[in-house]
């Protein structure tokens, strides 16, 4: 029997994916898609831009080691990146191009096999859900009156997973042993940093195609478990926050959750990090909400110093440089911030921001006048008077004072920035909150 990509599979024909893997159709969307993502190169150095020459020369004895079960995937490359909140850093294992085309390839045969039976409470990386669609499910967990939240925390869960637990998983509904055998290699292909490779043990490396579903079909034994018990509860990956409606209760869940992820799936809880709190308390997929019985969304405030920080980062560039072009490179950032913050209903984070960026911006064109005389013109130009602008100039305070002054702030009004393309966020935060 031939199967395709496109087929629905079912446990009794499993014995044969690693021809649907290959299949001419299966391995045209998924050279796409690595070619739309583009991504670093591996331990090999080639670029996604080589892949399709590479192909040319490469793919037959490439595809007919992967039917007959001797492909070897190379190592990944160790990238370290620093966390969200600048404490610590991240790992990631970047494959070489061929290793992510075909990880590739085995995601979108394996994920129609599992996905359908995944939890409806599961949100991450999966076709037509979203951080988004977890946030508001949380939403309504607590506005339906549970009113705490057990936050588990997973210590280093990409590095911990655990490689027979999650093999055996997968082996529930895969029968190709071929399949099982290059996803095994993957999982223990060494990670290069300077030149050494070092043996893996645990852990689904971050960094490749194939990674998000292999913690999915691990974590959904998790799911099961909970939703087994009744409970209410938002997973995105490894985040997952369970809602209950006393602080008991809660208490109680997190010592048997504990337990079961600990013993059963082999996975370590941060108890540090973890916590049976209230939920305005805690940060969830980079929102917060409001202690009220209705709860609304709000953005986090660790979100809120990140996004400072990337801005800090762009506007301390901006001395020497012309203003329009420290606006341009703000845009995207404003652009994807807003988006992701969308579904926020506090308002007043963004128009304390608004008057926060406008002060930076303020504070460059302050420094790029060095002397008080080139100070003073800059001002008399944009319309004060003579005599204002040279006690302005010369009144003796800091690049910061001055740019949270007023006569900076009459110099430069919030519409010379807008004039240059820069708009307010709470301008667009409104955008957002009207009816479409």
């Amino acid at each position: 029997m031939k199967v395709t990509a496109r087929q629905e599979y079912s446990i009794s024909d499993t014995t044969m994916l690693m021809e649907a893997v290959v299949e001419r159709e299966n391995m045209r969307k998924a050279y796409a898609r690595v070619m739309a993502n583009h991504g670093a190169a591996g331990v090999d150095n080639m670029p996604v831009e080589d892949l399709k020459n590479y192909l040319r020369v490469e793919w037959a004895a490439t595809k007919e080691s992967l039917l007959n079960g001797t492909y070897k995937p190379q190592p990944v490359r160790k990238v370290e990146i620093p966390k969200p909140e600048g404490i610590g850093k991240r790992t990631l294992g970047i494959p070489t191009v061929m290793d992510r085309l075909i990880q590739q390839a085995i995601h979108q045969v394996l994920a129609p096999i599992f996905d359908p039976d995944f939890s409806e409470s599961s949100y991450g990386f999966r076709p037509g859900r979203s951080a988004h669609d977890a946030v508001l499910a949380a939403q309504q967990h607590v506005a339906s009156g549970r009113s705490w939240v057990v936050d588990i925390d997973l210590e280093k869960f990409f590095d911990r997973v655990n490689h027979d637990i999650l093999m055996s998983r997968i082996a529930r509904r895969v029968k190709d042993k071929r399949v099982l055998r290059v996803i095994r290699r993957y999982l223990q292909a060494g990670m290069m940093s300077d030149g050494i490779v070092e043996a893996r043990r645990e852990g689904t490396p971050q960094g490749g195609p194939l990674s998000p579903l292999l913690s999915n079909i691990l974590l959904d034994d998790l799911d099961k478990e909970l939703e087994r018990r009744g409970h209410f509860f938002c997973r995105y990956a490894d985040d997952c926050n369970i809602y209950v409606r006393t602080e008991a209760s809660g208490n109680r869940v997190m010592t048997s959750i504990t337990r079961f992820l600990e013993e059963t799936l082999r996975l370590r809880v941060n108890r540090e990090k973890s916590a049976v709190s209230r939920p305005s308390k805690r940060t969830y997929l980079g929102y917060s909400m409001t202690p009220h019985r209705e709860p609304r969304l709000k953005v986090a405030e660790g979100s809120v110093r990140r996004f400072k920080k990337k801005i800090k980062e762009v506007t301390r560039r901006g001395r020497g440089r012309n203003l329009r072009r420290v606006i341009e490179e703000l845009i995207p950032i404003f652009r994807g911030w807003m988006q992701y913050f969308r579904h926020a209903k506090v308002k007043g984070i963004f128009e304390d921001l608004d008057k926060w960026i406008r002060r930076r911006l303020r504070c460059i064109l302050w420094k790029q006048k060095k002397r008080s005389p080139a100070r003073a013109r800059m001002l008399m130009k944009q319309g004060l008077t003579k005599e204002r602008a040279w006690r302005s100039a010369t009144n003796g305070r800091g690049p910061w004072w001055n740019a949270g002054a007023s006569h900076m702030n009459e110099a430069f009004p919030n519409n010379f920035f807008e004039s240059l393309g820069l708009s307010s966020l709470l301008k667009e935060h409104l955008r957002f909150q009207r009816p479409s």
